[in-house]
């Protein structure tokens, strides 16, 4: 395929991509709806502050519970790591060891 078309149709691609990505916002900080008189909608800032209040102090009577987040779980940090780190290594070892020999492996080499 030549270079120029194929460079073309993926700068076309990149350029759409990013057009259309712009629809897509998010509003993190967004807590309910506040009407015209003042009257707030759901999950108001006192609410927020009283479920942080009631989970830090739930953390703090029970402190073998851990903070929740299982690093050595096949699901946690730690587990997932070693999962992805297993999975590419393995790969790049069977890439590795196929390509020391073959057709195309220099003379003299393995």
């Amino acid at each position: 395929m030549n270079t120029k078309i194929l460079l073309a149709v993926s700068l076309i691609a990149v350029f759409t991509i990013g057009y259309y990505a712009d629809d897509v916002i998010v509003f993190a900080q967004y807590m309910g709806s506040v009407g015209s008189k003042g009257e707030t909608g759901q999950y108001t800032l006192e609410e927020a502050l009283e479920i942080q209040t009631r989970r830090v102090e739930s953390a703090q009577s029970n402190p073998g519970a851990g903070s929740g987040t299982p690093y050595l779980d096949a699901g946690g940090v730690l587990g997932a790591a070693a999962i992805a780190g297993a999975l590419f290594g393995g790969v790049a070892g069977a890439l590795f060891l196929k390509g020391r020999s073959g057709k195309y492996a220099a003379m003299g080499r393995g």
